[in-house]
């Protein structure tokens, strides 16, 4: 029996491997998820990843067309835990800051946001222009949690698995749920100047 339900969205910005391994890691700690692979999503994953998209959809318990609005995660009676959309496109960002709905990711974030449930949004982009970060204010304005797949070095990963599973380890964390994914910091452990 599932604890949590969480919506993933995957769009087309570079780093499809961040929702793949939220996938894997979320289905390795019992929770049900429900996917969403936008068109370009799934020509990233085939350039970016060993994995086909068929085989990314097999990871969730339930997937949907980015084209199907009338998906039962486009409403708000379907209770879901929360939202996670990694990695989150400049234009998805933008769609849901704006409340355009144009797909079921951003539907589907626009739901979660009006029944005030965690979303959490993985922005992809590199340098930022002031949009980008004016549409990052919006969302955590409105209770986002912008989660930028940025490396930690305190952990001395070694390989871009480390990278990878430290960014997840910390997602997992918003939703409280406990992982040994990534070495976690221990003062002690560290080298501290003063």
């Amino acid at each position: 029996m599932f604890t949590l339900k969480i919506i993933v969205g995957i769009s087309g910005a570079s780093g499809s491997i961040y929702g793949i391994r939220t996938l894997e890691a979320l289905r390795d700690h019992g929770v049900e998820t429900h996917l969403i692979i936008s068109k370009w999503a799934e020509a990233t994953i085939n350039i970016e990843t060993p994995y086909t998209a068929k085989e990314v959809k097999k990871m969730a318990s339930v997937v949907y067309s980015s084209a199907d609005q009338a998906a039962k995660i486009s409403s708000g009676s379907f209770k879901v835990d929360g939202m996670i959309v990694a990695p989150c496109s400049m234009k998805t960002l933008a769609s849901i800051a704006h409340g355009l709905a144009d797909n079921l990711i951003t539907r589907a974030a626009n739901v979660t946001l009006k029944e005030r449930r965690k979303l959490v949004m993985l922005p992809r982009e590199a340098p930022l222009n002031d949009i980008h970060i004016e549409n990052m204010l919006k969302l955590s304005r409105m209770g986002a949690v912008m989660f930028p797949p940025m490396p930690a070095f305190y952990n001395f990963p070694k390989t871009i698995d480390d990278i990878i599973n430290h960014t997840i380890s910390r997602l997992l964390d918003q939703f409280k749920i406990e992982n040994d994914l990534t070495k976690r910091w221990k003062e002690d452990e560290q080298s501290v100047n003063a």
